[in-house]
Formats: C-alpha cells, structure tokens, sequence
C-alpha cells in the first residue's frame, strides 16, 4: 500500500475545478482542476478517463483576455468558430460587446521527447472561455479568479482551498519584475534586434513581464551603460547578442563600487544571437534544456521563470588592466581561430569551421611558460529533474462549447502554436541609442583610457611577481593553451564536459608542438561531442591533456607574437594570470 506524504496531498488537492464537454460529442465530459502540481485536463468518454497534466513549471503566463470586435456579425452564432477567434486586452475599443464571454489564456511549454536527441519544447495554449453568467462582469469576475490563484502558484505561494474561495482573492495581479535587455544588433550574422522582437518579446509578453530595450551603439556601450546607470531598477540584466555582451556587462559591473550588492540582487541573463554563444549553451546543458531547435527558447523561460544560480568567474590579470571573464582565456590555436575568422563574420557559426581548417594547414606553435595550480576538488554530479509525461494526446487543436443557460460549464481549447497570436504589453518600453539617456560624449568608447575595476581581493601574487612554490611549470613550445570554466565554448563545442556553473574549477587545456597534426584533427572534431575528454582518448603521448586548476599564469616568449583572449575578445598578447572566484556572479537559468 503506498502512503501519501502531506506534501504530496497538498499538491493533488484540487483548488478550483470547472466541468464542461465538447458541443459536437455531449457524451465527452472535460473537466479542469487546478492544484499547485498545475492544470489538469481530464477527459472522461464512456467510462474511458484519461488525464493530462500541464505542469505548473511549464506555465509561463495567463492573460484574461475578450473576443474581438468582427468586421461581419452573425446574429445566429454567439460564440465565434475556434479557426477565427480573436481576442484583445478588456480595455482595448476594439473588444466585441456582443461577446459576454471572459477568456482565460494559459501559456506553457511543455517539455515533448525522451531522448536527448529529440527532446523539444512545444508552445501551448489553454484557453478556458467563462460564460456561465449573464453579465461580462460576472463571467469575468471568475475568469480573473482563476487567473489570481494560477499567479500567485507561479510565484511559489501556498495556497488552500478557504483562501482560494475568499473574495479578496480576486485582484489584479501586479507585476514586480522589470528587465533590461542590451540588444546588440550587429552581433552573429546582425540578427540581434530580429532576434528578441521574434524570439523573446513574445515570451515576456505572455508572462506579462515589462522591460526596457536599449540597442548598443558601438563597442563597451553595454559596459558603460551598466557602469553608469541606476541598474537597481531592474530586476535582471539580459543581453541579447554574443559572448561579448556578456563580457561588457560582468566587466560594467565591477567598475561600479557597489559591485557586490549588484551581483547578489540583479542576475544576468543571456540570448544568444552571437556566432559563439558558449554560456548560453551551458547554461541550457546545466538545465538539462533542450537547446535545439530553438536556441533562445531557454534564455527566455530562464528570464520569466525567474530562477538563478550562482556561477563562478574568474579574475583575470594582464600587465595593463584586469578583467571579469566567465568562459574562458586562451592562448594560441583556439584564440586564432577565434580573432582571425571575424573577418568572416557573416558566415555565423560556421566561420570557426572554416579557420580551423585553415589553420590546421599553416599549423603555429608558441614558446614560453605555463604556471597552474591544480585543484584537489573530485568531480560530482547531480541529477537532473525527470520529466513527467501525458497520458492523453490530443490533436493540435480542441474546440469545447457549451449550451447557453448551462450553470458553471466553461470550454477551453489547445491552440497550436503557429495559430497563436502574440499580444503587445504596455508596460514595457524600447529606447534606441538616442534617447538611452546617456548622451553621445558619455557613451563614446574610452579606447586606452585605464579603467578602474572593483571586486574581491586577489588571492594571487601580482603578475610580476614569484610564485609560491607548490605550483607546477612546464617550459616549452606550445600549439595552445586554453582555460575555460563553463562546458561549452559554443554552440556545438563541448570543451569541459565536466564543468559546472559553480564547481569552483578551470579546466586548462594544454596541447604541446609535439601534437601531429591528425592528432590535432582529431582534437577538433571531438570537441563537438566532448569526446576528447574521454578516457577512452586520452592521448598517451602527454601531448594533449586536460586538467582541472584554481589558477593558471602564462608567460609567452615576447620574440614572436600571437592572440591572447578573454571570453573571445581580444586582450594583449603578454603575461596573463587568472585565478576563479566561486559563486561570485549570478546567471538567470530555465
């Protein structure tokens, strides 16, 4: 016999329910419960009771909404037809009288496929059509209450039953959050702006979540703009772009002397439209999120779920100036690819393909010394959530109605998501650089001007200086040496397998000259499925190894000169040293 915790009955106890049955099959009674486990859909057909469960963290949204106003009315039909159903805000003039109707709009997206190749998020729609009453107000009334309880479930509130019923319960859900999106809209392929009007604003939208949009007008604009804005007025920070917006706000952040009440209170957020997009890849890989075929669709369920978690960054030092960096330092072959292939671009993602053939071809090694500290941290490993699957398909859409005069019987329907329409929010706001604020003479790149940074205390000497003794050196020639502390470079580079956001580890990757070039080949095409790390590959020439440290300093041979970078931006080429602070930022995650 299986006992039920509290807990787990809590959570099954229905809160608000409504029965009502499809119009066309009288003998097909739906019914729809709400518990704080989500929105149960049941379906009851000769005896034959099947039951979906939309779960409550894969809703998203709810709008109370009412038909629009058509062009041509039927006096023989109140309800307008499922296919031709259009709706508008309760204070829009375009809204239909006629339609006494108030309509319930739940947005979710629910999590579809078992494996991990095919696992996707569908957009999905339950609207539940409130007409049992005479008035609109009244109708409504209950739509709003429905509305109410959903809200304050998302927002993790315990609710019972005498509450639900209480009449206080029925108010207007007032939205505390507010966003600000740094968009930068030559970022990838320039598809920046495209890329959140399409992708995201419509998610925000429909979680009802206001926000201010500013578009970057030239290089450290996102950085200035954090640096010298209020940002305790937003709730979170979102760029929209490559790895190096992401750059510009951490590093805005520590130029502020408040740095540390910043990074506790205003998470970061990331969308990816750049060609790299390696955070936003982990983050989705640490989420278990499926990242493909919608790269920005767990940027956006992270940013209105409003979820985060700690990730570690790392300081890093050169001879003029000192950096934030969450992804990654580099040193040679990777680092070239990175800062010769921008030429190309326009070419995405696929740039990178492109230079590592050609820098296969003209292969370079580089002379000096590698300084690293290695952990003495064990990898650990946490599972992630299982997923619940329906136990009822229903076809793209559903269309429920109910005889006039019926007491207390709703419809609802699933809406596909290319029938969907998305709904402007009035709350929020889009700025173009001209009016942002700040004017042209505060915003105008510094170019060399020394910038002074914040943060906690280094615990390295500084970079000319010695180092303690029980660091380890190797002295020699070197095809490149990279560090990153996330598990993707980018979007089909698995660098770190084993990385996590807040493991308090760098992962250093060292390839000697010694490494052929089919061994450097193969190196490559195992980054895309992280099989280089394996043990089962573990080159037995020493060649080629990767290792987890605290700290690392690299002292290049300053007769020939290369590419240094710091999350893909390119810094001095020259001594650099970087040590990682745990849990010292904080990311939005889905």
């Amino acid at each position: 016999m299986e006992i039920k915790t509290s807990e787990e009955t809590n959570q099954n106890k229905t809160l608000l329910e409504e029965t009502f049955y499809v119009l066309s099959k009288k003998k097909n009674t739906f019914k729809v419960r709400l518990t704080q486990k989500g929105l149960h859909l049941i379906r009851d057909n000769d005896d034959n009771i099947k039951e979906q469960i939309i779960q409550l963290k894969d809703i998203i949204g709810c709008q109370c909404l009412r038909s629009k106003k058509r062009a041509r009315h039927c006096t023989c039909q109140s309800l307008p037809r499922s296919d031709s159903l259009q709706v508008v805000e309760e204070n829009s003039t375009d809204l239909d009288d006629s339609d006494i109707s108030a309509y319930l709009y739940v947005y979710a997206y629910i999590l579809q496929g078992t494996k991990e190749a095919n696992k996707k998020r569908e957009r999905t729609i339950i609207t539940l059509r409130f007409r049992s009453f005479d008035k609109y107000e009244d109708n409504n009334k209950e739509a709003q209450r429905w509305r109410c309880v959903l809200k304050k479930l998302m927002k993790g509130e315990t609710l019972t039953s005498s509450i639900v019923n209480q009449n206080s319960i029925i108010t207007r859900h007032r939205e505390t959050r507010r966003l600000l999106i740094l968009c930068n809209p030559k970022s990838g392929a320039g598809k920046g702006k495209q890329i959140f009007q399409q992708k995201v604003a419509p998610v925000l939208n429909e979680a009802e979540i206001p926000y201010d949009l500013y578009l970057t007008k030239h290089y450290n604009f996102a950085r200035d703009f954090v640096r010298s804005s209020n940002v305790f007025q937003w709730t979170g920070i979102i760029g929209v772009g490559g790895d190096g917006i992401i750059y510009e706000i951490i590093n805005g952040i520590f130029e502020r002397p408040d740095w540390s009440d910043v990074v506790k209170s205003v998470p970061i957020g990331v969308v990816p439209g750049g060609s790299g997009n390696g955070l936003a890849r982990s983050i989705a890989h640490h989420a278990d999120e499926p990242y493909l075929p919608s790269p920005t669709l767990p940027a956006a369920l992270a940013a209105v779920r409003g979820y985060s978690e700690p990730m570690d960054l790392v300081r890093v030092e050169t001879l003029s100036q000192i950096v934030y960096s969450f992804l990654s330092v580099g040193w040679g072959l990777l680092s070239d690819i990175d800062i010769e292939s921008e030429r190309l671009r326009l070419l995405g993602g696929t740039r990178f393909t492109v230079w590592s053939v050609a820098r296969l071809i003209g292969l370079r090694s580089y002379k000096g010394k590698l300084w690293y500290l290695p952990s003495s941290s064990s990898s650990s490993y946490s599972q992630s959530p299982i997923n619940e699957g329906s136990s009822m398909d229903f076809p793209s859409e559903v269309h429920l109605e109910t005889d006039e005069g019926r007491p207390r019987v709703d419809s609802w329907y699933s809406a596909h998501s290319r029938r969907s329409a998305y709904f402007s929010l009035g709350g929020s706001s889009y700025q173009s650089t001209t009016d942002s604020g700040l004017g042209d003479g505060d915003n105008v790149d510094s170019g060399d001007r020394p910038r002074r940074m914040y943060g906690p205390s280094p615990q390295l000497p500084s970079l000319t200086s010695v180092l303690p003794g029980d660091w380890k050196c190797i002295d020699g020639r070197f095809v490149m040496v990279h560090a990153s502390y996330q598990t993707h470079l980018g979007e089909d580079c698995l660098f770190a397998p084993e990385a996590r956001l807040n493991d308090g580890r760098i992962w250093l990757l060292i390839v000697r000259h010694g490494a052929s070039r089919s061994q450097l080949l193969q190196f490559l095409l195992g980054l895309t499925t992280g099989a280089h790390a394996s043990s089962e590959n573990k080159d037995p020439t020493g060649n080629i190894e990767l290792i987890p440290v605290i700290a690392f300093r690299i002292e290049p041979d300053m007769a020939h000169t290369g590419y240094m970078t710091v999350d893909g931006e390119h810094v001095e080429y020259g001594p650099i040293q970087a040590e990682i602070f745990p849990e010292l930022g904080r990311v939005m995650v889905p």
